[in-house]
């Protein structure tokens, strides 16, 4: 099931796998697109059953380019521009780990896509880019922070300012991504590390992905405290009682999310 054919949901199990569909326009996102990627996180989010989920896009050529250039003229002041749904967020507000397949391009607001989810995994042929300079303006969804966060300031500055592309290879050099695999092997590489994902306790894989978001932006004593105040919640649960049992039972645990 998928609102939109522009963006895809497809859920086997406690993975789904949503799916910017519009390569012919390299997963340029319009408005409605966006709306449409909103909705399908949102499902994601208030499905028990989902656990992880894993952002790609369709076709060989790009994982997303950001925002459509041509549509961006529609807003009607500066005001509207500025408090648009922002896709960004969505990803970035998500409960449930997300893992960015990127299949390709990934410039503009689709290297912020790919940068609000947990993990990145790459193809070969992937590129990332923040171009928004080149045509007179910045990126607008955490770019620089993200940026800043997962390369370096340096690193960050150099794509910043010139606007120009990095390949895969120095993305991961870089620590923008975790994996490079060929483009045939990338799909199966990202569900499967969401499978593996998927059979940990939910519970405490929403709260570790709290935990690491509060850790970059906390001082380290309150970093640690909020640690310590997650753990006991987390502690808690039937699920890591369950894990304690099937420790001492020596058997695979069987985590159900409570």
């Amino acid at each position: 099931m998928s609102p939109s054919v522009d963006v895809l949901l497809d859920v086997d199990g406690p993975v789904a796998v949503v799916t910017l569909n519009r390569p012919a326009k390299l997963n340029a996102i319009t408005p409605d697109m966006a709306a449409a990627l909103r909705a399908c996180l949102s499902r994601v989010d208030s499905d028990p059953a989902i656990r992880v989920a894993v952002l790609t896009g369709a076709g060989e050529r790009s994982f997303c380019v950001g925002s459509d250039i041509r549509e961006l003229d529609e807003y009607a002041t500066p005001w509207e521009f500025r408090n648009r749904g922002d896709y960004g967020d969505a990803v970035r507000a998500l409960r449930k780990p997300i893992i960015a397949a990127v299949n390709g391009y990934a410039y503009g607001g689709g290297l912020e896509l790919a940068m609000a989810c947990d993990i990145r995994l790459a193809a070969e042929n992937a590129t990332f880019a923040a171009p928004e300079i080149k045509l007179g303006w910045i990126g607008g969804s955490g770019q620089s922070a993200l940026l800043a966060h997962a390369v370096g300031p340096g690193n960050a500055a150099v794509m910043l300012l010139t606007g120009d592309p990095i390949d895969a290879d120095r993305a991961r050099a870089w620590g923008l991504v975790t994996e490079v695999y060929p483009p045939g092997e990338l799909a199966k590489a990202a569900k499967d590390l969401a499978a593996t994902i998927a059979r940990r306790p939910p519970i405490a894989a929403q709260t570790a992905k709290a935990n690491l978001k509060a850790a970059y932006s906390m001082p380290l004593d309150q970093a640690i405290q909020y640690e310590r105040d997650l753990q006991t919640v987390c502690f808690a649960t039937a699920d890591a009682a369950e894990g304690r049992a099937a420790f001492a039972e020596r058997r695979e645990p069987v985590f159900e999310g409570r």
